[in-house]
């Protein structure tokens, strides 16, 4: 097995090959003039894994590229850390594009299996034509949860759509968890609190797969602050931060904002390297 990463997840390819003890290929990553990209892979005819974050259209191009030129692969695995569009994956007007499934059917081509990271929709995988598995990074939220040593934590999910999620990272460290809940106390007042238990006195992480403008996040954690919370810590899978979002979450009091590898960057604290290398041993 080789791996090769794409030009927005270079670390993270180098991470889960050296933990595979696989052999980390080159590749060139450039544009035209025109704005036309253009990718060369020193890609053998052997067992290949690109590893490649879709993190706007370019990449996405790029990823088609890259898959294009591996086409004398013996076979040839993709890993997906981060998919965008994965949450465009239903119609609400008429005209519009089921624009995940678009995604996934061009992906499709030339590969043998496919692997996401958290997948926002476990339904996307279905519209892969080939065999798709969804890897979660629960258990490192949970390990790097620990590591900070909180006293007398609280797991949070932001909402009741993502508790499964904060269950699974609270399971793996023998922590409590909650699920916020929303309160209209009037026409112009809404109250954001644990469902069923107290954060007075208590480290509070609220954790979720996808942080994007994090407003929700920045308004719980001033009243989890107001209730009483110690501290308020963020963590996330996908850390995307659009129009500032780790700004606003810092702004709020939150303490740390926390994410994985799948999207690199400052805030990448913890890492799918050791998931994804696990899943490629058991394929």
């Amino acid at each position: 097995m080789k791996i090769i990463g794409a030009e927005h997840s270079q670390v993270l390819a180098a991470k889960t090959a050296h933990i595979l003890g696989a052999e980390l290929l080159s590749a060139e990553f450039r544009s035209f003039p025109d704005g036309e990209l253009y990718v060369r892979a020193d890609a053998p005819a052997e067992d290949l894994v690109i590893i490649g974050s879709i993190t706007n259209s370019d990449s996405l191009i790029q990823l088609l590229l890259l898959i294009d030129a591996c086409e004398e692969a013996d076979s040839l695995s993709l890993v997906i850390p981060y998919m965008g569009y994965a949450r465009q994956d239903k119609k609400f007007r008429p005209g519009e594009p089921i624009s995940a499934r678009a995604v996934a059917l061009a992906l499709s081509q030339g590969i043998d299996r496919v692997y996401t990271i958290n997948i926002h929709e476990n339904t996307v995988l279905d519209h892969f034509e080939v065999p798709a598995e969804n890897i979660s990074i629960a258990e490192r939220i949970s390990d790097y949860i620990r590591s900070m040593k909180p006293g007398n934590p609280l797991i949070l999910a932001p909402d009741e759509g993502a508790a499964d999620f904060a269950s699974d990272v609270a399971s793996f460290g023998g922590f409590e968890h909650d699920h916020l809940q929303k309160i209209r106390l009037s026409g112009t007042e809404v109250n954001i609190a644990p469902k069923n238990m107290d954060a007075n006195g208590r480290t509070v992480f609220i954790v979720d797969d996808i942080i994007s403008t994090g407003g929700t996040l920045a308004t719980a954690a001033g009243m989890l602050k107001e209730q009483g919370a110690a501290e308020v810590h963020a963590a996330c899978v996908h850390g995307v931060f659009t129009n500032g979002g780790y700004a606003r979450l810092a702004a709020a009091g939150i303490k740390s904002v926390a994410a994985s590898d799948t999207i690199e960057s400052g805030a990448s604290s913890f890492s799918a390297a050791e998931s994804i290398s696990a899943a490629l041993r058991g394929r």
